[in-house]
């Protein structure tokens, strides 16, 4: 686990123990006892567990400037539990409200569950797979074997759907109308020469003649 988690807490027999915790549950801890000592930490913490009350006030007069090095989740820990107070803390950017006394395990529960909320998700990938050649269907890019390969436009259209339904058998005539976008074409034979040129210009392509049938993409 490499996540980071600043703790700001001016309680050194709670802070201890809440830092004892955190390392024992594989976290990277950052301490701060006041409010003087947190912005040059702050940048580097994935994850801040804030008491409200600190030596110099009120927590939440610092939080916004604080959450503008780096908009990280909050956590607040404090003695003040009514409904008011919770809908401050939470109105001025905290992510979670916490009153002590409280189990270390639900604290640990709750970091888990704003870390996992604030992980950036991995972009939707919009690309097709197979064998070697990766085609971007945004970018109507084809790579293969780490190469950029060109391709006519009926060419990458035609690649694209046998990639797409890799396994399965397709007549020239269902080729013509999937791919061309429609059912009749003076001759089948553009079917056999495109998929010659995809055979010519991306070598080892696994695209398989049934002689009588048609042309089917080898599955992974």
């Amino acid at each position: 686990m490499n996540q980071t988690l600043l703790l700001v807490e001016d309680d050194r027999n709670l802070a201890d123990g809440l830092l004892e915790s955190l390392k024992g549950a594989g976290y990277h801890c950052l301490y701060a006892d006041c409010a003087s000592n947190v912005a040059e930490q702050w940048a580097q913490a994935d994850l801040v567990v804030l008491d409200r009350q600190l030596p110099e006030g009120d927590s939440l007069s610092y939080l916004g400037d604080w959450l503008k090095i780096k908009h990280v989740p909050v956590i607040l820990l404090t003695a003040m539990v009514s409904v008011s107070d919770k809908v401050i803390g939470l109105d001025s950017g905290a992510k979670d409200y916490l009153t002590k006394p409280f189990a270390e395990e639900e604290l640990l529960a709750r970091i888990r569950l704003h870390l996992r909320s604030g992980a950036p998700e991995a972009a939707p990938s919009n690309s097709v797979s197979v064998g070697d050649i990766t085609i971007d269907l945004d970018s109507r890019e084809v790579i293969q074997g780490g190469d950029a390969v060109t391709l006519t436009r009926t060419e990458f259209e035609l690649l694209v759907f046998l990639a797409k339904n890799a396994g399965r058998v397709f007549t020239r005539d269902e080729l013509l109308d999937q791919v061309w976008g429609y059912n009749h074409y003076p001759t089948t034979r553009t079917v056999d020469t495109h998929i010659l040129q995809l055979r010519q210009k991306l070598p080892g392509i696994e695209i398989e003649t049934l002689r009588g049938v048609g042309y089917r993409m080898k599955s992974a």
